[in-house]
């Protein structure tokens, strides 16, 4: 009976250990996410490019950048309301977008305050609280439709969003709109 119990066991540790993995990625998930790129070193940017963030708008509305290139972005949140400057494809704004809702309906964040605890980690992203300013330092992979956005509901829908456009040659740094 004892060996009955030592297999069962032994299959119940071989399936936690298999299915553990595959559970733990939940939503966050990297294998349908396309290579953006990852966080640089502010030490090691190529640009440094200063950008406002608004009710609901970003000083730049596009950007040219170079395969591997690395940029640090000055942020400043001149709004009144929670802002976000994140890196990612539509397809990826979209996903982020919901979990947002989520943070926003479950009350963990608010329309000006951060959610609490470690409830927005993503490494393509930074949110700040109005008159915030921070530093976000990013080294770009070529990739198709890449975008910077805010997703804090209702913002990239009222035209918080860039584009990011990989032709090779370097747009000035950024400036406010006219």
């Amino acid at each position: 009976m004892s060996n009955f119990f030592a297999k069962s066991a032994a299959l119940m540790a071989a399936v936690a250990f298999v299915t553990t993995p595959a559970l733990a990625g939940g939503t966050h998930s990297n294998a349908d996410k396309p290579e953006i790129g990852a966080p640089g070193k502010a030490a090691h940017a190529d640009r440094v490019i200063d950008v406002s963030l608004t009710d609901n708008a970003y000083s730049l509305d596009q950007l040219s950048v170079r395969d591997g290139e690395t940029i640090t972005f000055r942020l400043s949140n001149d709004g009144e309301f929670l802002h976000e400057f994140n890196v990612g494809t539509p397809k990826m704004h979209q996903a982020h977008q919901d979990e947002m809702m989520e943070m926003l309906d479950s009350g963990m964040m608010s329309m000006e305050k951060k959610p609490k605890g470690k409830g927005h980690a993503d490494p393509n992203s930074i949110l700040l609280e109005p008159g915030e300013t921070a530093e976000f330092t990013w080294t770009f992979a070529k990739t198709e439709s890449l975008e910077f956005a805010c997703n804090v509901p209702g913002h990239y829908q009222s035209g918080m969003v860039g584009t990011v456009s990989f032709d090779g040659e370097v747009a000035p740094t950024g400036e406010a709109k006219s």
